[in-house]
């Protein structure tokens, strides 16, 4: 690597590290409650060595075994005076994760001679989306990550290194296997040695699934059959409309977050009409990059045959996806402009401003409230994270050692502020058997059969026995065992810990 070219990659990353430390200053206070599932799942590990949600309870409902791995880890070197501190792991991770990104993107811009401004960027257009900040905890920069370092070994035609991104793409969510088959087949470079490309993939990820798979039960998380069967949350809305319903909510930063994916979609469809028009060699090959965006309109329609809710951060993928898409096409076409000395120069570059300025409209969503963050833009729990926090911490005071306590329904912060035996199909693995019992029952031949290939090796083991239960309601409350909240998006409400146990752990009106 020449000096000049070393110079660009210790400004792109370093300049990424320090943005991504930024944003986690605003954003560590307000993360949302699936992020504390994943923070809690990495304490357990680094303190307990379990893999789980809950101290002495087995589960297998982590999505991202890597981020919960990535975590554990950081835990574990960053424990101070023998006190655990996932956050500031978080911490580290966020900074570490968008420092690799900003690397590939380094390595992208060498393989295309992209000007180095564009890796700025590319970084930014992942780092500004709301939707991303909205789910900081969850993998939501892994993701990212992973799929600009399939991208660049794909353009490189490096498919060792290929197979590798892939074994950690796969183990950060399963679902991005979308992403590296098209990516795959797309660049000629992998698709000649989509062989050793698999295998060095499998060597990466397979230890981990077969693990999963005997140890803890399924290869696959049970989160596929418990969000499957959670669509009912959101009413008449589906993964497929899910985008217009949070634009309903919040018109800005929803334009803002799908806006630089628009375009990308807009170009993807540009280049397969030059395809049809057989004008595609006139233009530099961009395999690779068109691998990106067909993977992100891949992975939307799989979602939406899937027939998950509109969670906001399953979002992340397409959109950052084809965000980074469009940046990395514009930059190729400028390139090529400016070569082939035409005056048609002008349009790549207003093209890219427009990303820019979509970029910096989302930048001033995110700065555009109180800072640090009080909860996150797009954000629908029924506590801020502070009151969650602070019911967590007495909760685990009044429940003790010896009792089991049904959650309400968002357990994450509660479960890793009160450690205690809280459970619900997320922590008790009881819980889940009725749950792939019925989604078997529900699935067509093939659906079936893989479900019951992936819990071949499931102990139907009995639900906890319940001693307690917390339950939310809507507005003020007081009393004993009672605790008052407020939610940015629900307003006021409250916990209360009762006697009676009840399956009923619905939210009350």
């Amino acid at each position: 690597m020449s000096a000049p070219a070393r110079r660009t990659t210790v400004l792109v990353v370093g300049v990424s590290a320090l943005l991504a430390a930024a944003v986690f200053v605003v954003v560590k206070d307000a993360l949302i409650d699936d992020a504390y599932i994943t923070l809690a799942y990495a304490k357990n590990l680094a303190v307990h060595g379990q893999w789980g949600l809950v101290p002495g309870m087995e589960a297998n409902s982590a999505t991202s075994p890597l981020n919960v791995l990535l975590l554990g880890a950081l835990t574990a070197l960053t424990r101070v005076s023998g006190d655990p501190h996932p956050v500031v792991a978080l911490g580290v991770l966020t900074v570490l994760t968008t420092a690799v990104l900003g690397w590939a993107w380094t390595r992208l811009c060498r393989v295309y001679r992209l000007p180095w401004p564009v890796a700025l960027l590319g970084v930014l257009v992942v780092l500004a989306n709301p939707f991303v900040l909205s789910a900081i905890g969850l993998e939501v920069l892994l993701i990212p990550a992973m799929l600009m370092l399939l991208t660049v070994f794909a353009a490189q035609g490096r498919p060792e290194w290929f197979g590798v991104a892939a074994g950690l793409a796969v183990l950060t969510r399963l679902d991005l296997v979308v992403f590296v088959l098209v990516i795959a087949l797309c660049a000629g470079g992998i698709r000649r040695h989509i062989g050793k490309a698999a295998l060095v993939g499998v060597a990466v990820s397979a230890p981990w699934f077969l693990f999963s798979w005997i140890a803890l039960g399924s290869a696959v998380p049970d989160t596929l059959v418990i969000k499957q069967n959670q669509d009912d949350l959101f009413g008449s809305w589906s993964y497929a409309t899910g985008p217009v319903m949070y634009y309903l909510g919040q018109e800005l930063a929803v334009s803002m977050a799908f806006a630089p994916a628009v375009v990308g979609l807009i170009a993807l469809c540009a280049l397969v009409g030059l395809w049809f028009a057989r004008r595609w060699d006139r233009f530099p090959s961009v395999s690779a990059l068109v691998g990106l965006g067909a993977g992100a309109v891949a992975y939307y329609l799989t979602y939406m045959v899937l027939g998950v809710g509109p969670y906001h951060w399953y979002y992340v993928a397409p959109t950052t996806a084809l965000g980074m898409f469009a940046v990395a096409i514009l930059g190729v076409w400028l390139v090529w402009a400016r070569r082939e000395a035409t005056l048609r120069v002008h349009a790549p570059a207003a093209a890219l401003g427009v990303v820019a300025v979509f970029v910096f409209g989302a930048v001033a969503v995110d700065t555009g409230r109180d800072m640090p963050w009080r909860s996150p833009v797009i954000f629908g729990n029924w506590a801020n994270a502070p009151d969650y926090a602070h019911v967590g911490l007495e909760l685990g005071e009044r429940a003790g050692d010896g009792t089991t306590v049904l959650s309400p329904g968002e357990i994450g912060a509660l479960a890793y502020y009160c450690e205690c035996r809280i459970v619900d199909v997320f922590s008790d693995r009881g819980r889940v058997a009725d749950l792939v019992n019925q989604r078997i029952a529900e699935a067509g031949p093939v659906g079936s059969a893989l479900l019951r290939l992936n819990y071949l090796f499931f102990d139907d083991v009995e639900p906890a026995k319940v001693d307690k239960r917390i339950r939310y309601t809507r507005g003020p409350g007081s009393g004993p065992d009672t605790w008052q909240v407020y939610s940015d998006a629900l307003g006021v409400g409250h916990f209360t810990l009762v006697d009676e146990p009840s399956e009923d752990s619905r939210p009350v009106e």
